[in-house]
This record gives structure tokens, sequence and C-alpha cells, in this order.
């Protein structure tokens, strides 16, 4: 069995003075304060939140 892809990703930007929907997608990604980290299954879905907010989210492939 293949082992599933896994992403680590941290939040490097605040949400402050940012549209309400990339606000929305941080809380979505489990990041809702700076400097919180995440790893979370790489899937489309994931990485088209993590596209919305890429300038506040560092990522790296575990």
């Amino acid at each position: 069995m293949a082992s599933k892809k896994m992403l680590k990703v941290t939040q490097t930007g605040s949400p402050i003075r940012r549209p309400q929907d990339q606000r929305a997608t941080l809380i979505g990604l489990g990041l809702n304060k700076m400097n919180r980290t995440r790893e979370l299954e790489d899937t489309p879905s994931v990485r088209g939140m993590i596209r919305k907010v890429r300038h506040m989210v560092k990522v790296e492939e575990v």
C-alpha cells in the first residue's frame, strides 16, 4: 500500500486586513494564528486552498 503524500503548511502572514474568504480559508486549513503548523494530506482541494492564501503560508513536502 502506497503511503499518502503529506504537506507541512505553516502560516507566516497575518490575516489582518485580508478579505473574509482568505481568513476563512486559513481557518479551513487549521491555521488561524501566526506560525501555526499543520500536516495535511496532499489533495487537489487542499492544494487549491493553499493556492488561495499562498502569500500567507509556507509549504513543505513531508
